[in-house]
């Protein structure tokens, strides 16, 4: 039976696979964890931010109508993949799959940017790209409806589904998270990460861009995080330093996120943003993209305020190119 005939009979038992799968993260998280404040020990994360640089951009904001080259034009402006990924290094990609949506409802990572990335991980030199999520929904249906299960076959990507023994405590400092059931299972080869985030707009913290899609990479209940949901996203900016984020604005869910479901919600904005610094890219997403008052996104100005970042883009260096 092929991968694909497997998934396919897998996601009719969708439902019941993640009731058993999200039962037994409970179980083990309250084996496991003391939650949110607990002072118990657990996985660090270590930076995978590149090397700090005094020429090159930190911000690049590209412009066009074809996917790929949008996405390679902002790399591009940044110095290309070449200055992020080494030859035989494994790259985690974590996109955003948390529902099983179609790619025309933009609430996912789309097909074509994933695509667009792994090529030039690849073509920089790349052993291996892991691309993993921890969605809502079943992870089977998600991978196959937003077609990111395609993209993997064709390109030889490893997809990693969350299973029970996938999660790791991991230990931080944060306003909120401190100590949680992490999906550390990729991060014990990793020695590249890449944030490929869709920007949309998010019910409960007004967006959802490259800072809150980390949050698909807890388990556990974290809808406990719900009520001190900016707190929490700001968190995500110290728990991970990721070597590169990219911002997915060529089509963008303006409303009804972060699940959609009409087309009229999506509004194409032709953009692609990436970086290093996930703050600057976020702030350009939410007032560019989303076109909304910055002074609303709560969680931007708290990680602005702890030094995780600078929330005035204009201020980095930045570079914007069109195609």
């Amino acid at each position: 039976m092929s991968r694909r005939e497997f998934l396919l009979r897998a996601g009719t038992a969708g439902a019941l696979i993640a009731g058993s799968v999200g039962g037994g993260l409970a179980l083990w998280q309250r084996r496991h964890f003391v939650p949110g404040f607990g002072e118990n020990s657990g996985l660090r994360l270590p930076s995978y931010a590149p090397d700090p640089e005094k020429i090159l951009p930190n911000l690049a904001i590209s412009h066009g109508a074809d996917h790929e080259a949008v996405i390679r034009a902002a790399i591009g402006a940044l110095g290309g993949m070449g200055r992020f990924i080494r030859k035989g290094d494994i790259v985690v990609i974590k996109p955003n799959i948390a529902f099983d949506r179609p790619p025309a409802l933009a609430a996912t990572t789309h097909p074509d940017a994933l695509r667009a990335v792994a090529r030039l991980v690849f073509e920089a030199g790349a052993e291996k790209i892991l691309v993993a999520d921890n969605p809502i929904n079943s992870p089977a249906g998600c991978y196959l409806k937003s077609g990111l299960l395609a993209v993997a076959d064709e390109m030889n990507l490893d997809l990693l589904y969350p299973e029970t023994n996938s999660f790791s405590p991991i230990q931080m400092e944060g306003e909120i998270l401190r100590h949680w059931a992490f999906f550390g299972a990729p991060f014990k080869r990793a020695t590249k990460v890449i944030g490929l985030a869709p920007c949309k707009d998010h019910n409960l913290c007004h967006a959802s861009m490259t800072m809150k899609n980390w949050y698909g990479l807890l388990g556990g209940r974290r809808n406990q995080f719900h009520q001190h949901i900016h707190s929490i996203v700001s968190d995500f900016a110290l728990m991970i330093k990721p070597t590169l984020v990219v911002l997915d604005g060529m089509n963008v869910l303006m409303r009804n996120g972060p699940t959609g479901g009409r087309l009229s919600d999506v509004k194409p904005m032709g953009t692609i943003v990436a970086g290093t610094d996930m703050v600057a890219v976020d702030s350009y997403g939410y007032s560019n993209l989303l076109e909304r008052n910055i002074d609303q996104l709560t969680y931007i100005h708290k990680a602005h305020a702890r030094g995780l970042g600078n929330m005035n883009w204009k201020q980095s260096r930045f570079k914007e190119v069109q195609v």
